[in-house]
């Protein structure tokens, strides 16, 4: 058993739930921005074994989450959207402007890391600014780190079949372990939620939602794998014990969080 993992989950739930809880829009979004950063800068470094990447745009572009509730709520679907030809057209620029010492090649790089890390974690602040959004914003967390305690346990414990070569130690039984496991933890939330936040959540719905978040979770933990395969590294960063770094931490949780605000929308 892995003490470092659990110890420095253990450590680093607390802050979690203490910046949700008590945090407002724009607290939370200074603590997403500043986690984006650590990510991003993990995933250039990382990239930057094969590629130069603009790293000045993506940074920038981290901090911009710390400034989503700023935005009129009326204005904010545009600017988003906007933003992404925006970006294109800065890369797509300092290409020209460096007579290709800068190549497609590294703006490629760039924008995937951007897409991955900034847009989708954006996602993570928009729920949280939803109505209800202190309640939703658990449902993202235990679909996530649910599925991945379940998994890793049960994986340790009966994993046999092995399920790609992306990531050699994931199983066929930790992968279902890990999906019922955060649908059980999301069920029981909604009777808490129900019974003592005043919402009347649907318990099939979320066990639903539960499952296809869970699995598309899983994605998100081998897209990461499939990187980190590609530059030849075991994890993006030492940052924390047991856990690699903060991409290596919020990998799933930020590649289900735009599919998780879908469903919220239809809650």
């Amino acid at each position: 058993m892995d003490i470092k993992r659990i110890t420095s989950g253990l450590l680093g739930f607390p802050l979690v739930l203490i910046i949700l809880i008590f945090g407002n829009n724009i607290v939370v979004d200074i603590a997403l921005a500043v986690i984006a950063l650590l990510a991003m800068n993990e995933y250039f470094n990382a990239i930057s074994k094969v590629a130069k990447p603009v790293k000045w745009l993506g940074y920038l572009c981290c901090v911009s989450i710390a400034l989503i509730h700023f935005i009129p709520y009326e204005y904010l679907n545009m600017i988003t959207i906007l933003t992404i030809p925006i970006i294109l057209l800065i890369l797509f620029a300092t290409v020209i402007a460096t007579e290709m010492k800068t190549s497609f090649k590294d703006i490629a790089y760039t924008f995937i890391g951007i897409f991955y890390v900034v847009f989708f974690t954006m996602f993570v602040a928009f729920i949280n600014g939803m109505e209800n959004g202190k309640i939703l914003i658990w449902y993202v967390i235990i679909a996530a780190w649910g599925t991945d305690i379940f998994a890793y346990f049960i994986g340790r414990l009966f994993g046999k079949h092995k399920i790609t070569k992306v990531s050699p130690k994931k199983s066929v039984e930790g992968c279902i372990g890990g999906t019922v496991g955060a649908i059980l933890l999301m069920i029981l939330y909604t009777y808490i939620a129900n019974t003592f936040f005043g919402v009347n959540y649907s318990y099939l719905y979320i066990a639903g939602i539960g499952l296809v978040l869970s699995l598309i979770g899983q994605i998100g933990d081998l897209a990461a794998s499939s990187i980190k395969r590609y530059v030849d590294i075991k994890d993006f960063s030492n940052l924390i014990p047991g856990h690699g770094g903060m991409l290596d931490r919020i990998d799933s949780l930020i590649f289900l969080a735009p599919f998780a605000y879908a469903f919220f929308t239809l809650l």
